[in-house]
């Protein structure tokens, strides 16, 4: 890779990007950072995404696919990944091992009564002194869980914070994917002995009760699994291909790996 050591993680954050000698100013990046809120690392994701995004606008400069100094848009990036990507489709055999494997995935009318505490992010509290106050309080309640009601009256972020963190019923599709495998991937129930982390913030879960429901025929699922087997593996190839990219630039202060380039935003 011909990147500098600092076009790792570890980039000097308080410093531009540059992308073959092309600048990406720190304004560019607290403004995408923006987009970025439910990242750990706001600042880091917006540089990775902004240093991939310029090395593709780069590439389809390259292919004369744009102009030299031209934007990026979504058609130009669209054309460029249909004329270097060639990715394969699932065949059946790999649509049925992969229901096969994943048996819980193809549940119909599952049904999970729950409740939660939430601990919202919001730009006045940094993330580490939140993370910091769920886990106490967490380990507060795995002591004394009676008292979860009251704690999610007092500290949750959430209106159901009136009605003691009641979620009330849920099935599939009701949440955020992060927070529906919390409650749908696991046969827990009771006060989850971790946190679920989601874009909103940080929750505590209790799981009430639950309702099985009845397993999805493979016939019914089979279209949707070859479009999500199809969709990840375009994921992973045009990582690889971003990563291909990488290793052929010049990069300082990027905050990426040719082996672990972040996908575009």
């Amino acid at each position: 890779m011909n990147a500098d050591s600092q076009s790792v993680a570890g980039a000097e954050t308080n410093a531009p990007a540059r992308v073959n000698h092309i600048e990406i100013d720190l304004p560019a990046i607290a403004e995408e950072s923006r987009h970025h809120a439910d990242d750990p690392d706001p600042q880091l994701a917006a540089r990775r995404a902004l240093v991939v995004r310029e090395l593709l606008r780069q590439r389809a400069a390259q292919l004369a696919l744009i102009d030299t100094e031209g934007p990026l848009e979504d058609d130009t990036l669209d054309a460029l990944l249909a004329q270097e990507l060639r990715t394969p489709e699932p065949t059946p055999e790999d649509c049925r091992r992969f229901y096969e494997q994943h048996p819980t995935r193809f549940i119909r009318n599952e049904i999970v009564y729950a409740s939660h505490i939430l601990f919202a992010v919001t730009d006045r509290v940094p993330l580490a002194l939140l993370r910091h106050k769920a886990e106490e309080t967490l380990n507060a309640l795995l002591s004394a869980p009676e008292t979860f009601e009251a704690r999610a009256r007092e500290l949750s972020n959430c209106p159901s914070a009136g009605v003691g963190g009641s979620l009330g019923q849920l099935m599939r599709g009701d949440t955020v994917p992060e927070f529906e495998s919390a409650l749908f991937d696991h046969p827990d129930e009771g006060l989850l002995p971790r946190l679920v982390r989601t874009r909103f913030g940080f929750h505590l879960v209790r799981i009430e009760r639950r309702v099985a429901g009845e397993p999805v025929a493979f016939e019914d699922a089979a279209d949707d699994i070859a479009r999500f087997l199809a969709e990840r593996v375009r994921h992973k190839a045009i990582q690889q291909y971003v990563a291909i990219l990488a290793s052929e630039a010049t990069l300082e202060n990027a905050a990426v790996e040719a082996a672990t380039s972040p996908l575009v935003q």
